[in-house]
Order: structure tokens, then sequence, then C-alpha cells
């Protein structure tokens, strides 16, 4: 068995969404871990299926039990332990995955096709996508990002047209109460453009500015005009003025301490109440976190529920299928319609092989189905019809004797009952093809060669109405 190397099957990306899938999602592609679609899927010993990416994760500090197993009931060490280097890339479940249809999950885009395709040229590239703007974090259309970034983004950067500062778009009011550079208009000469840098020097020099006495707070109604021209008439109105002053200065400065004094008396108060309200208010927010801590861990609760409800919907629909076709006599007649579009999607490789449904050697016995390329596989691709028999795990292998030993009997019918393609072999005991699964099924085995393709052009027996029969007959003989 090839060993997995991690490095060669990097991938940043968790799962597929099953949403993705244009078809229910069978539970052989489900990931163990991240329970979507398989991204390049690998194979644990115990035979269950993960993500590269889950499964890095999962033994990442070092080897895991597998708790699939242990919901399975089936843990069995050392076979359960999840380790890097007793696992192997599962290239058929790959190729099986990427030939599955897929469509695109975001709204208003119409693209269909395959999971390879939706990875290799779909996927992260979607101009319906919304993702979110990088400085922001606001939802948009992929096809938007541009002009949003350059218009809209209320984080975006821009550069100061007067200064050439960088700032932050909602700090742009902020920063012209700020700038140097920006141009202000002087209200009394009505000079427009003067920098704020240049604007004092320039209220200084005004002659047509005005400007309050300095003492204007205690009475003063003098207005000076320009900073650098005298407002009195002569010497002897300054001197009256300023002796009038002192008097009025004094009264007023006694009246504003008392004044101040009152004032700190009631901010005290203003504090200690807003002390008392900020401690409710912290009280109440811690509260609040317990209750919305509380909430979420319901959520998550909630959502494993719906998780796990949704997995065993997935097995009862499967059983359900298999129920629908499967006998318990080990015969088992296959009839596959729509044959040449089945045909199309094989030689195209969107769908090379097909599963029949499961079918069973008795009510309790082995359980098992057919595996059928229809352009062929191996030495038959492009030739043949490829079909193999393959061993499933089944609820009651622990009662069966293995390796699987019974001859195995394939048929191609011929409608008109007359020449049947038949083959024919007895299990290799020796292959793991044979032994007791450990995984969902074993590898396939079978007639690469089984019929040449040109058997079923024009008027054949083998296909009438677009269907063809297969038939498989286990050897019940000592069971």
């Amino acid at each position: 068995m090839a060993r997995i190397s991690l490095p060669s099957l990097d991938s940043s990306l968790p799962g597929i969404p099953q949403s993705v899938l244009a078809v229910s999602m069978e539970a052989k592609y489900q990931c163990q871990q991240c329970h979507q679609v398989l991204r390049k899927p690998v194979q644990a010993q115990c035979g269950h299926r993960f993500c590269v990416h889950c499964f890095k994760l999962l033994t990442s500090s070092g080897p895991k039990p597998c708790e699939a197993c242990r919901q399975e009931e089936i843990y069995e060490e050392p076979q359960s332990i999840l380790n890097s280097n007793e696992a192997f890339p599962d290239n058929a479940a790959g190729r099986e995955i990427a030939s599955l249809p897929a469509k695109c999950i975001s709204e208003g885009c119409s693209w269909t096709g395959c999971i390879k395709e939706y990875e290799a040229q779909h996927e992260g590239k979607c101009e319906y996508e919304r993702v979110p703007c990088e400085t922001c974090q606001v939802l948009i259309l992929r096809s938007e990002k541009e002009r949003h970034n350059e218009r809209e983004c209320e984080a975006r950067t821009l550069n100061c047209k007067y200064c050439k500062v960088s700032f932050n778009f909602k700090e742009i009011k902020a920063h012209d109460e700020i700038c140097q550079k920006f141009p202000m208009q002087c209200k009394d000469c009505g000079k427009k453009k003067i920098p704020r840098e240049k604007f004092l020097d320039h209220s200084r020099s005004c002659a047509k500015s005005k400007t309050a006495c300095p003492f204007s707070e205690v009475g003063c109604k003098v207005v000076v005009y320009g900073l650098n021209t005298n407002p009195y008439r002569d010497v002897a109105d300054a001197v009256t003025h300023n002796e009038g002053l002192v008097f009025i200065v004094f009264s007023v400065v006694v009246l504003q301490v008392r004044a101040l004094e009152n004032i700190v008396c009631v901010l005290n108060r203003e504090v200690e109440r807003s002390s008392l309200t900020l401690e409710a208010f912290s009280r109440q927010h811690r509260l609040d976190q317990d209750k919305i801590e509380n909430l979420g861990n319901k959520v998550r609760q909630l959502e494993r529920t719906l998780t796990m409800r949704d997995l065993q919907l997935a097995e009862t629909d499967q059983t359900l299928r298999e129920l629908q076709f499967c006998t318990f006599d080990g015969v088992f007649v296959w009839k596959i319609a729509d044959f040449s579009r089945r045909r199309q999607d094989a030689v195209a490789g969107r769908t090379p092989a097909m599963f029949s449904p499961a079918f069973y050697s008795s009510k309790y016995g082995y359980k098992m189905c057919l595996r059928l390329y229809l352009n062929g596989d191996g030495t038959g691709r492009g030739t043949h019809l490829s079909l193999f028999f393959v061993v499933m795990r089944g609820k009651c292998d622990a009662l069966l004797k293995w390796p699987f030993s019974q001859k195995v009997t394939l048929m191609l019918l011929d409608q008109n009952n007359r020449e049947h393609i038949i083959d024919a072999f007895r299990p290799d005991v020796s292959s793991t093809s044979f032994q007791r699964p450990i995984s969902e099924m074993n590898i396939a085995s079978g007639c690469p060669l089984f019929c040449p393709l040109a058997k079923l052009a024009g008027k054949s027996s083998y296909l009438r109405d677009d269907t063809i029969f297969i038939k498989a007959i286990v050897d019940l003989t000592g069971l």
C-alpha cells in the first residue's frame, strides 16, 4: 500500500460544500471530519476517508483515535488510530468525486459542470460570489470588488489633495480640521485660499480684522481693529481704560473663584454618579456576555445535532435505495438504461465508472456489487466493456468465512436469449480484494476485457431500446 506524502497533497481548503453537488451525496464521498464532499481524499488504515486538509489538522499534534470508528462501534487498535504514516491517497474515490455533476451555489450564477471543473475553473473565481472586503469586511460581489475598493469602501485610504498625507476615508473631516495646507478665508477682509499654517500671520496683519479686548470677559467693551494697530484715540484714553479694568478684574476674579469652587463640587458629584452607573453597566455587560456564551453553546450543540441527523438521513436514503434493488440469493440482474448517454459521459471522462446497487448471498451473507466501465478500464480502455466484482463491508461480516472464495459468474445478457457473453472466475484468496473489508468496499476485481464494444454496435441483440442487462451469479456451494 502506498503511503501518503502530506506535502505532495497539500491543500489549504477543507471539503467542498455539499450544496455544490447537483445530485444527492453518497456517504462514501463525505469527509469524516468536516462532513463535506471529500477534497483530495485520503484513506486511513481503518478505511475511513478524510480531506487531506482535515487529516493534517487531525494528526498535526500526533496520532489520534478515529471518532468515526467509535461512532460505528468498530473501534479496534491499532487500525483505528489515525496516523499520517499509515494513510494513503484514495485516487479511485478522487476520480469518482471529480466526475460528479456540480453547480455554482452563488445566487444568479448559472454555471454547471463536474467537480473537477468546479475546483479548477470556477471555485474562487465566480463573479457572482459574495466575498468580504479585505479592508472593511463588508460582503460584496467579486465583480464589484475593484469599484468598491476605489469608490465605496469606508475604510479605504485617501491622500489629502492639499498636504498629500494619507488617511482613512472616515477621517476626512477630522483631517480637514487640522490640515496645515487646508485653504481658509478671512471673514474680515474676504481673502480666500489662505493655508491654515499662515492664517494666524494673516490675522495679525489684516487691517480689517476685529479683536475684542483681552479683558472682554470681565466687562471691557473695546474692540481692537488689527492686532498691530492702536485702538485708542490717545494715551489718556488708554490709561483711563486700564485703571477701570483693575477694579473690575479684582471683583470678577473673586466671583470666578467662588463659581469654580461650586463647579468643582458639582463635577465631583457627577463623577461619583458616573462611577456607580459604569459599575452597573459593567455588571450587566458580564451577565449579557454569559447569556451570549450560553446561547452560542446551544447553537453549536444544535448544529452538531442537525449534522448528525443529516448523516442519518443520508444513510437511511442510501439503505432504501439499496433495498429497492437488492437480492438475497447471490443472483443479481442489473438493468442499465440510457446506455448511449452514459457511454458518452464515460468517453468524455465525466463518469468513467458506475456502481450497481448492492446484492447479498443471503439475508445475513456477503454484501457485493458490480462496477462497470462503459469505455473500458486499463487494457480494455476504448475497446471493451470492463466489468468488475466488488466485495463490500456488510453488517454481518464477523459471522462469515474469510477470505471470500465463492465462484463468480458475470454475464452480458443476449436479449434474444441465444448467446450470452459469460466470464467466470474463482477468487484469489491471497488478494486484498477478497479479504474482510475494512472500508466501505474492497478493490474491485474482474474482467477488463469483458466484452468488445464492437458487439454493441449496430442492431445488437445485447443492446435494445438503449438498454443492456448484466447478470451476476455467486455460487453458494459450501455456504
